[in-house]
């Protein structure tokens, strides 16, 4: 263990040494949740080597057989790395869950708490003037009428 850990890169150090027990119990849901991304990041970036170093050297060993133990440090790496992200998601787990249990109790008490009386009404008064135009046959065809005339007098101008 100590050997793969010496061959880790520094960022994937403090990832390793951010998913100790003791320093993840300190953490809140939405620390777990970045902290979930960057490992799983991690993950998948050496699972991606294994499996691509994996492939090419099939042909070079001459069978799967015999090309695994050639890729041993990406295998263990991305073993190390699924390892920590099953803790984290263990973790985050817990933490949704207690997370999603506060609410629930918060809602039931407000379900349980005296309603509030609902606020007096307003009255309001009428306005001073109409606020919509008159409307009636005669004034729609006036409308009408006015707006064909003047779509017909910007075709001109645009014609022209």
């Amino acid at each position: 263990m100590d050997a793969l850990l010496g061959t880790l890169a520094e960022p994937e150090l403090a990832v390793v040494r951010e998913v100790r027990p003791d320093r993840l119990a300190g953490l809140d849901e939405d620390e777990l949740i970045d902290l979930h991304a960057r490992v799983r990041r991690h993950r998948d970036k050496y699972v991606k080597q294994y499996r691509r170093r994996a492939a090419a050297s099939i042909e070079d060993a001459g069978g799967r057989g015999k090309a695994h133990a050639r890729n041993a440090r990406a295998r263990a790496k991305a073993e190390l790395f699924e390892t920590i992200l099953a803790g984290v998601s263990r973790q985050l787990a817990v933490a949704a869950q207690a997370s999603a249990d506060a609410l629930h109790a918060e809602r039931l008490a407000e379900e349980q708490a005296p309603p509030t009386p609902p606020p007096p009404k307003v009255t309001r008064l009428a306005p001073q003037r109409p606020t919509s135009r008159p409307d009636s046959p005669d004034l729609r065809k006036r409308r009408a009428s006015t707006r064909a005339t003047n779509a017909r007098r910007q075709a001109r101008r645009d014609s022209a």
